[in-house]
């Protein structure tokens, strides 16, 4: 661990004309006592580096000094798909190796190109999470992203909507969606996906298994969300709406704004700009809700179990509201 730290500490010094000892002490989230006995293992080992004392100061390289200890270790090379994703390297178990990895790469660039990534990695930050949103711990994700990796079976205690249930399953990929890890397995001849947050136990197999020659997760993973989407929303809806629910209404998702895309204007247009709406939906409940957080801006024609529904719910409100 030391002598990976020492190494990034050589190569950020070739990055940066000068840096702080704090600042390397939050860089590697060690303390300044330790940077500064890294410092002093370096300068034993024969690196020119030098200590600028005072407001402003800081560690520099000798001028002209430059070394390419940057060939990357596996771990580093495990973390290449996830080099402009810190977040999820860390959860992974990968944060240091993706860290020391960057730091590699930009030093093996020339000067201006080097500068330039610098910047980029300093004023361009990837957040996937969703506003309002917290990441929910998957504490099995770095044994399991092993897992994959190394092809071994696992065996899992799973919950979900139908219950618990153990699985013995042959895990084939990672996916990272809106800030949620789900893992793609096989179980006999089924391939389904796994929320990792929901597995409770999680233990791996010496055995090994041959992963499916023609299997491909990014293709996999579309076609899989397609089908998803489409037996989620099996129904259609015909909604009335204004402008300013169509625009309210595009805010509720891809398949919302898809729909709103594609409305009908009615003629003549009026001072609302209603028009035709064609939505998919989940159920009766579930459209007779979308409907009413649109209210006033809003009205089902077909089907007619939804007009029901929206109008008894609608009743009650009131009910309940008045007085």
């Amino acid at each position: 661990m030391r002598a990976s730290r020492l190494l990034s500490i050589l190569i950020l010094l070739q990055l940066r004309p000068q840096i702080t000892a704090p600042a390397l002490a939050r860089e590697f989230e060690v303390s300044v006592r330790t940077i500064l006995r890294d410092i002093d293992e370096l300068s034993a080992a024969g690196v020119p580096v030098y200590a600028e004392r005072g407001r402003g100061g800081g560690f520099r390289l000798r001028e002209g000094f430059a070394t390419r200890l940057n060939g990357l270790l596996g771990d580093e090379a495990q973390a290449l798909p996830l080099l402009g994703l810190p977040g999820a390297a860390s959860e992974l178990g990968l944060g240091g190796a993706s860290q020391r990895l960057r730091l590699k790469l930009q030093s093996a660039l020339p000067g201006d190109t080097a500068a330039l990534a610098g910047r980029l990695q300093a004023r361009l930050h990837v957040d996937p999470l969703d506003w309002y949103q917290g990441g929910e711990p998957a504490v099995h994700l770095p044994a399991l992203a092993q897992a994959v990796l190394e092809c071994r079976r696992v065996e899992l205690r799973y919950l979900s909507w139908k219950g618990e249930r153990q699985w013995q399953a042959e895990p084939l990929g990672l996916v990272l969606k809106s800030g949620a890890w789900y893992a793609v397995v096989r179980a006999g001849a089924r391939t389904m996906t796994l929320k990792v947050t929901n597995i409770q136990s999680l233990t791996v197999a010496d055995e090994t298994f041959e992963r499916p020659a023609d299997f491909e997760l990014a293709p996999w993973w579309q076609a899989s969300m397609q089908r998803f989407e489409r037996e989620l929303r099996p129904g259609t809806a015909l909604l009335r709406v204004t402008a300013e629910g169509r625009r309210r209404l595009a805010e509720k998702g891809s398949y919302a704004a898809q729909a709103v895309a594609a409305a009908v204007p009615e003629k003549p247009a009026g001072e609302r700009q209603w028009a035709r709406v064609k939505l998919p939906i989940e159920s009766t409940g579930q459209a007779a809700r979308l409907v009413l957080s649109l209210a006033p801006e809003a009205q089902v024609l077909e089907p007619a179990e939804v007009r029901v529904q929206v109008a008894e719910w609608a009743t009650e409100l009131v009910g309940q509201h008045r007085g």
